[in-house]
């Protein structure tokens, strides 16, 4: 599986960003895709998981109510929009594919993509 995240920049605060993750190989769209962000000096974090039927999803604490992840499986892409994005926000953002289960441990992720930063200026 590989996975190629996009939609990273820089934004003042209040604003909006959309992240992409599309994924290829491995019948990708068949399995729980998520966003884990890490910022400087901090542990990574889970941000969002979105199961392959959208059935089930999860956010993590910091992000409820501004952040929402989607998906289409044709072409297997799963997005995370981003909205009223604060300082705090700041991170290098990675997509994420669980094989078996989803939770907020980056041990439990199988398949890392490369990272997309994410500035959010004050």
């Amino acid at each position: 599986v590989q996975l190629q995240a996009s939609g990273g920049g820089s934004v003042q605060t209040g604003g909006s960003l959309r992240l992409s993750c599309e994924a290829s190989g491995r019948t990708a769209s068949s399995y729980i895709t998520g966003w884990f962000r890490q910022a400087p000096g901090k542990e990574r974090e889970f941000v969002a998981g979105i199961t392959w039927n959208a059935r089930s999803i999860y956010y993590g604490d910091s992000v409820k109510g501004r952040f929402a992840i989607s998906r289409d499986n044709s072409p297997n892409t799963v997005y995370l929009q981003m909205n009223n994005l604060k300082p705090e926000d700041t991170a290098v953002y990675y997509c994420a594919l669980y094989l078996d289960g989803m939770g907020p441990s980056p041990r439990q992720i199988d398949y890392w993509g490369q990272g997309t930063q994410v500035t959010v200026s004050s």
